[in-house]
């Protein structure tokens, strides 16, 4: 049996069959803190009564600062999906539907235009999951992710940023269509 909760800075050290996964990224104990102090709705995990916590989804509200609000690539207010992971047994059961709809919920109640994240462009079943949920393609960050942990390597993996409209955004102004052509770089993302 498993069940979804608010996520507690004790699971903090319970995330091995998470964040094992190569596809998750990892950061370090006092970023996932700061992320449970600043947003503690946005950040909830997957309990299995036998395993422990077996998927979590951490986010948080943001908004560029107001100098760039004449970029090209500003971004207002929205919800953003930083990690969202199930360890690979508990998937294909609806958990992490679960919980990007609890982080969906919560972005639209505080007045976000859109929920995003960044994925792999290379990850198809992720793409694939997030495209079922509602989520489109906005933009391609080229070389978003770095492959090579030394920082050697200029080369790495293009993200895609998709979005899902949140209710406020009824004219759909901050998604498009064929954003997968739509090329940008990592530093012209907030």
């Amino acid at each position: 049996m498993s069940f979804i909760r608010r996520m507690t800075p004790q699971d903090l050290l319970s995330l091995n069959l998470t964040n094992l996964d190569p596809l998750t990224e990892n950061y370090d104990p006092s970023f996932y803190l700061n992320y449970l102090m600043r947003w503690p709705s946005l950040f909830s995990v997957v309990e299995d009564q036998d395993a422990g916590i077996v998927g979590y989804i951490m986010g948080k509200l943001e908004e560029q600062p107001s100098s760039m609000r004449h970029s090209k690539h500003y971004t207002p207010w929205h919800g953003h999906i930083t990690v969202l992971t199930v360890a690979p047994a508990w998937r294909r059961l609806g958990y992490a539907r679960r919980l990007t709809e609890s982080l969906e919920y919560m972005s639209d109640i505080n007045q976000a235009w859109f929920v995003d994240l960044f994925v792999r462009a290379g990850n198809k079943v992720a793409v694939d999951m997030y495209k079922g949920m509602g989520y489109a393609v906005f933009r391609r960050v080229v070389n978003y992710y770095c492959d090579d942990p030394t920082g050697a390597s200029k080369e790495g993996e293009d993200a895609f940023d998709m979005r899902k409209p949140c209710s406020r955004d009824r004219n759909l102004q901050h998604v498009r269509d064929n954003g997968e052509n739509c090329y940008v770089d990592p530093e012209d993302v907030y």
